[in-house]
């Protein structure tokens, strides 16, 4: 059985046009390597993603003896094949544009069945939504914070909501991948407890760096101090969702199961 080591994967990528931020303000490749270094991956940091990668971070941080049950039977249960389930998170954008790719895959080569991995662009939308926020500050740094467009900003910092445009953007930007490949935690299941804890850590990231440009700070200075702050955004992400793959092993299979 020959294994394919495969880069990520681009399915229909040339399709979508490049609309993800990358002129001015934008992540670049230099920039997002700086970023990646923010997560070193010690043995903390392994045993932190093992355990929220399978667990509510409610539950690890409360008492146990103060939470109570919740009775998950349901009494109807539809039997079917090849649905995807967000189960508690607000990506229906996400799983709708990749269930119309999942299609495409799935009749162009063949699969017996497939599914690209949901949690790899939710990783990447969730860092370009975070660096758009930053810029945001920094664009508006000179305006008041009763300016209606910075209170949208700090009243909006960071949310798992999106439109199909997204998943266009994102997957022209960093490809997509099989689900194999990056499978889902329980934070990408649940998001609003991430959402939560990067939009509070985003808003005080945005008060510095309004005090930083009322202080005088240079551009350069504050796209530097912008990216530092995104190292730490991206840490989280990492902790609650993996770290995304830039190359894996991968075996294909026809429409009966054989490898190919």
């Amino acid at each position: 059985m020959k294994k394919r080591i495969l880069s990520v994967f681009v399915f229909s990528a040339a399709l979508f046009p490049m609309q993800a931020q990358d002129g001015k303000g934008g992540i670049s490749e230099a920039m997002l390597n700086q970023i990646k270094q923010a997560y070193q991956g010690t043995a903390s940091d392994k045993a932190l993603r093992n355990a929220i990668g399978n667990n509510d971070i409610r539950k690890l941080a409360l008492n146990q003896e103060n939470l109570t049950g919740m009775d998950t039977h349901f009494s109807v249960k539809v039997e079917s094949k090849g649905i995807t389930d967000q189960e508690s998170s607000g990506r229906c954008w996400l799983f709708t544009g990749l269930n119309v790719m999942r299609a495409k895959a799935i009749a162009r080569y063949g699969f017996q069945s497939f599914e690209f991995s949901q949690i790899y662009p939710f990783f990447w939308d969730q860092l370009e939504k975070a660096n758009l926020f930053l810029q945001g500050v920094i664009d508006t740094s000179k305006k008041p914070m009763t300016d209606q467009t910075v209170e949208w900003l700090f009243k909006h910092p960071l949310s798992d909501g999106g439109t199909f445009t997204g998943v266009a953007d994102i997957v022209g930007k960093y490809g997509v991948v099989p689900k194999e490949a990056m499978p889902e935690t329980n934070s990408s299941n649940n998001t609003s407890r991430m959402s939560n804890l990067i939009s509070l850590k985003l808003k005080e990231y945005g008060l510095q760096l309004r005090e930083l440009a009322a202080g005088g700070a240079k551009p350069a200075a504050l796209d530097k101090e912008k990216t530092n702050m995104l190292g730490t955004i991206y840490r989280m992400l990492v902790l609650n969702l993996g770290v995304p793959p830039t190359e894996f092993d991968y075996i294909r299979k026809d429409a009966k199961g054989n490898p190919v």
